[in-house]
């Protein structure tokens, strides 16, 4: 259902997902689903968001995956990118989320609302208790879930 390929510390440089009910690729069309780039903390996550926000630009999805809290943005293009903070420290904590059962009972994330995270921590929460995933229970890739 989901593959992950690395090169490098990353736990992850590239995601292959086989999503059920997907329908055809049109002939002659070639894609790249979305491009991640990471922040070096969750305070400049939240500072780019708060900057794109005040020129209109909001994120289409924002997501707990566990290793990663992200925002999802489309460019004019309806091209995808992700912006996202690493939620553990090392490689090694990623690596053993990817074979939890917590990550088998939910592969996709908690969804949040940004403008809240963003209320959190400006009240001083601390970024781990920010970052930390809740859990909400089971969540599988179906034909019910929009991957945006």
């Amino acid at each position: 259902m989901l593959t992950f390929l690395t090169y490098d510390e990353e736990h992850h440089r590239i995601a292959v997902l086989n999503v059920p009910e997907l329908a055809d690729q049109q002939a002659g069309v070639a894609g790249v689903h979305h491009v991640a780039f990471t922040y070096g903390s969750l305070a400049e996550l939240i500072g780019n968001y708060e900057r794109a926000k005040e020129l209109g630009i909001e994120p289409v999805w924002c997501t707990n995956h566990g290793p990663t809290t992200s925002l999802y943005y489309r460019d004019p293009d309806g091209n995808q990118l992700e912006l996202q903070v690493e939620n553990f420290d090392t490689i090694e904590e990623s690596t053993r989320f990817f074979y939890s059962p917590e990550f088998a009972e939910n592969p996709i994330g908690v969804d949040f609302d940004p403008s809240e995270l963003v209320r959190r921590f400006h009240a001083g929460e601390s970024e781990a208790g920010l970052k930390k995933r809740p859990h909400v229970g089971a969540r599988r890739f179906d034909s019910t879930v929009k991957i945006v």
